[in-house]
């Protein structure tokens, strides 16, 4: 006991070290609360995102069973988890030496200034762990009425669609009038007594139900005349989930996980779209207070190993941690030097444009604005240049079959930098609208595909237009392309048909 005392001890007094001089180097970040947990623990949290309770689901179950297989076959190992909720919760491995845990703890800190700062996650809830534990209690309430089977086969449709939202309402209040109230300075609400503002907002009547179906325009509407058939939804609508939540034939227990998981959906949105930005700032900021401020020279080995395990580049897929630091380094340096802007991109001498330095010194300043303003694909377009491909020997890949290996593919810039584009818009999923909502007059969906000179998979495309028609209940119609001509394809419930 005295010795788990003692390393608890020592570990606040790093954790209070290391916080006041992220401060000093000018980092902001809420309130951040670290746990110490032995390795189950972690795989446990890792499997539900961080949170101690989720609602129950068998997917919990299938990343814990993978996670731990990783750890116990040598595979994978989580030094640290940070969850973005004020206070900010980070998970610290409990077998851990003291330099996992200085690098862990500086890297949390960079992680918890980005979640604070950055701007698509400037909407985001800050009290999702009491919200995360709020859902559970209310779906777990849903099952004890409605029957395991039948609430779990609900959410298995609704994960199934839980991408199909739209990254432009993050910049907005996604909840609008449907948000739940904010309960910072308010009493604890008893939430049996108290139904979420958003499922009072979707109890709709058969009515309006029929109304918004048939596509009548009821306003200006005089009785000799005929009623006016308008286009429903009136423009393309990317948030299909919300689509469903207001305009699906849905009992309230289905309308509630709808909206439950949409705001889940939501939440952990940002954090997909800024992988890399998010992990390159916190890697930039560990390697930064360590080998300033908090390395000691019998760490420096140890430190070294840990850093280049988290910073090895692969192959077949890039590493965030890497290519995010390396960028933001590299914009450091080219803001200290001045190597940007009209002047330096039209010199052609090689030997002037490599030794020039201008002594500008604001590269640390344009870091922290690029940290509040990108996301991954803004952050890449703009900063990845063909310098730095040539310096972090960036190219493309793809397999040889003939060899059963991956080879080189290319090494020119702009085809790089167009598949590290291709891979981060919309996170590489197809991007899906609900264009009409009484296709043929009939009640029945159609959704169009973005092509982008990429092919839906007709495997994955009828899972998700089944999951869809199991929540709308009629036929599914979806626009794409093949071969540069266009098709439409039905799910009607059973299987997958071409109309044209």
């Amino acid at each position: 006991m005295n010795r788990t005392n003692s390393i608890k001890g020592e570990l606040l007094n790093l954790k209070d070290k290391i916080e006041q001089i992220a401060k000093d180097q000018g980092l902001d970040f809420d309130p951040v609360v670290f746990e110490v947990c032995d390795y189950e623990t972690i795989n446990i949290l890792a499997a539900q995102g961080g949170f101690p309770s989720r609602y129950p689901h068998w997917r919990f179950g299938m990343e814990y069973e993978q996670i731990s297989k990783n750890y116990a076959y040598g595979l994978q190992k989580i030094y640290e988890m940070v969850v973005n909720t004020n206070p900010v919760y980070a998970y610290l491995l409990s077998s851990n030496d003291l330099v996992d845990q200085k690098i862990v703890m500086s890297h949390v800190f960079g992680h918890a200034d980005f979640f604070k700062n950055n701007l698509w996650f400037s909407k985001t809830n800050r009290k999702m762990m009491d919200v995360m534990a709020n859902n559970a209690t209310k779906i777990r309430r849903y099952m004890g009425q409605y029957g395991i089977d039948k609430v779990e086969n609900f959410i298995d449709r609704v994960i199934s669609i839980d991408n199909l939202i739209d990254i432009n309402l993050l910049l907005t209040d996604f909840h609008q009038k449907h948000k739940l109230e904010d309960e910072e300075n308010e009493e604890p609400k008893d939430n049996s007594k108290h139904k979420a503002e958003y499922l009072q907002s979707y109890l709709r009547s058969e009515k309006k139900q029929k109304e918004k179906a048939q596509g009548i325009e009821k306003e200006g509407q005089s009785k000799d005349k005929e009623p006016k058939i308008k286009k429903f939804p009136e423009q393309p609508q990317r948030d299909i989930m919300l689509f469903l939540l207001e305009n699906a034939p849905l009992e309230e227990w289905q309308a509630d996980i709808i909206g439950i998981l949409r705001e889940e959906s939501y939440y952990f949105l940002p954090q997909m779209m800024t992988k890399i930005m998010n992990e390159g700032w916190a890697s930039y900021w560990h390697t930064t207070l360590m080998t300033e401020k908090m390395i000691e020279a019998g760490e420096l080995v140890d430190f070294c190993d840990r850093n280049a395990g988290v910073l090895q580049m692969g192959r077949q897929q890039i590493n965030p941690y890497k290519i995010g630091i390396e960028l933001f380094k590299d914009i450091e340096d080219r803001w200290n030097k001045g190597r940007f802007g009209k002047e330096y991109q039209e010199c052609d001498g090689l030997k002037e444009k490599g030794n020039w330095d201008l002594k500008l010194g604001e590269g640390r300043g344009k870091i922290f604005e690029v940290r509040k303003l990108h996301n991954d694909v803004t952050f890449i377009d703009e900063f990845l240049t063909k310098e730095f491909c040539q310096r972090a020997k960036l190219f493309t890949y793809k397999y040889n079959p003939r060899h059963g290996r991956f080879e080189i593919d290319s090494k020119d810039f702009e085809a790089i930098r167009q598949k590290l584009l291709a891979q981060l818009t919309n996170f590489g999923q197809p991007l899906i609208e609900i264009e009409d909502g009484n296709y043929g007059n009939r009640s029945e969906l159609l959704l169009a595909h973005h092509h982008f000179g990429i092919d839906l998979d007709t495997k994955y495309a009828a899972d998700t237009m089944n999951a869809i028609y199991g929540i709308w209940k009629r036929p599914v119609n979806l626009r794409t392309k093949y071969d540069d001509k266009e098709v439409i394809f039905c799910f009607n419930g059973k299987e997958l048909l071409p109309l044209k």
